[in-house]
């Protein structure tokens, strides 16, 4: 079926790495262990989080909220990518590409903006240990949390209808593994200038202002910890934020040269390897980072297993 506009309304062809039929079974057998891991890890972090009474503090309210956030995530865009490597059929339905791209688009904006808000919790565990839980009380933890995810479908929805409002002249063979604005706009057959540069200024704000929090927040932490005259409470202060660092620098990378670089400059290939980076190895590794560098998880997965070890 046909608009007046050219656009079609049938669907796009998903080419991904069809081109790499080799590559393609490779991609589908590592992807969906990565996927499976995705949701033990991340569903571990949420239950450990809910069952242990001491893992009820702002900072893991916020790693629940990262932890279904990526869970989503990655639901949003692996089963119907491991579909289409599988079969002969790399199509996605017009419906279905837009349902794809306003989850995962709004998921990875709001975990732009609740890995900002994490780093100013940190901020005030670190630097105004004694204040912490009356500044971090539940009420404005939710608050922060809520304006975090509305704040990302907001900025996602009006990225979808304007992205989908472009006349595509029939042409609907995507050059990617899932719907996601800048292969999207390649398939206009107008001028895309306008696109391109709110996209820009909408990316900038999503990425680079809590990029700056982020920055600015670490950099009192620094300031804080030096201070410490314990070796002991150096390390565990540095133990807590280097976790959420290490996910801050793997994540943020990888989106800001996704989506801060020129389309001039933009390579389709590079475009593909980094946007399996952020949507599907970030989210398996994250639980990984918190638990390995984090004594509370650890501990608090021990106590889990051991109690329902005894209850047997």
């Amino acid at each position: 079926m046909e608009q007046k506009n050219g656009s079609s309304l049938t669907g796009f062809i998903l080419l991904g790495f069809s081109d790499r039929p080799q590559l393609e079974l490779v991609l589908f057998v590592v992807l969906l262990i990565f996927y499976i891991f995705t949701l033990l890890g991340n569903t571990a972090i949420i239950a450990l989080s809910h069952l242990d009474p001491h893992l009820h503090t702002p900072m893991y309210f916020f790693l629940s909220n990262l932890s279904f956030l990526d869970l989503c995530y990655t639901t949003s865009i692996v089963p119907q990518f491991l579909v289409n490597l599988r079969g002969a059929d790399k199509s996605i339905s017009f419906g279905g590409c837009v349902v794809q791209l306003y989850i995962s688009l709004g998921l990875g904006c709001t975990e732009c903006i609740l890995l900002g808000v994490m780093a100013l919790d940190r901020y005030v565990a670190v630097c105004r240990p004694l204040h912490y839980t009356v500044i971090m009380h539940p009420r404005l933890c939710a608050l922060m949390a809520s304006a975090s995810w509305f704040i990302g479908f907001a900025n996602s929805l009006l990225q979808t209808v304007l992205v989908f409002l472009l006349p595509r002249c029939g042409r609907n063979r995507l050059d990617h593994f899932l719907c996601e604005v800048p292969p999207l706009l390649k398939l206009a057959c107008i001028d895309t200038t306008m696109n391109e540069s709110e996209l820009f200024f909408v990316s900038v704000i999503i990425l680079l202002i809590p990029v700056a929090l982020i920055i600015f927040s670490y950099g009192w932490i620094v300031r804080a910890i030096l201070r410490v005259k314990s070796a002991a409470g150096q390390r565990k202060a540095f133990g807590t934020c280097g976790s959420h660092l290490t996910v801050v620098a793997l994540f943020y990378g990888t989106a800001i040269y996704a989506y801060l670089q020129p389309s001039n400059n933009y390579s389709q290939d590079q475009g593909k390897f980094i946007s399996l980076f952020y949507t599907i190895i970030t989210p398996m590794i994250n639980p990984l980072i918190y638990t390995l560098r984090n004594k509370d998880v650890k501990g608090a997965m021990k106590k889990v297993l051991w109690k329902d070890y005894d209850s047997r």
